[in-house]
């Protein structure tokens, strides 16, 4: 009788392996599909922020197109660099002597812009520390 057990004993013992064999498997499949979807989740999250940074970026060139195709910017170019005079606008050149800052001495400008030919540090040096 002993060898009826014992033959159905070694057959328990080899179900046991193989379902353990199994369990480990499907634990082994379930931590790599665990992974892998963490991996696809970290990529959609990496793609929405750059989705984003590139809709800001067209955003911002939209602006800027519909900025530099407006027609005051075109006439603002085309007076700075072509010389346009529109219809009632007065131009007014000031010879460099006139501009000359010294020759003007304590007297009051009225507003008038002054452009003395200086580098941008000597104008910034000249404007806090002229005495």
């Amino acid at each position: 009788m002993s060898s009826r057990f014992s033959h159905r004993s070694s057959l328990t013992k080899l179900i046991i392996v193989v379902e353990f064999m199994l369990v480990s498997y499907l634990l082994y499949s379930l931590t790599r599909n665990v992974y892998n979807s963490y991996q696809v989740d970290k990529l959609i999250d990496a793609f929405e922020v750059e989705n984003s940074f590139i809709s800001d970026e067209n955003r911002q060139k939209s602006d800027d197109y519909l900025y530099f195709a407006s027609p005051e910017y075109i006439d603002k170019i085309a007076k700075q660099n072509l010389g346009l005079v529109n219809s009632g606008e007065e131009v007014i050149i000031l010879s460099p002597d006139v501009l000359d800052v010294d020759s003007f001495g304590e007297t009051d400008l009225g507003g008038v812009a002054i452009f003395g030919g200086h580098s941008n540090p000597v104008k910034w040096w000249q404007f806090f520390f002229r005495a």
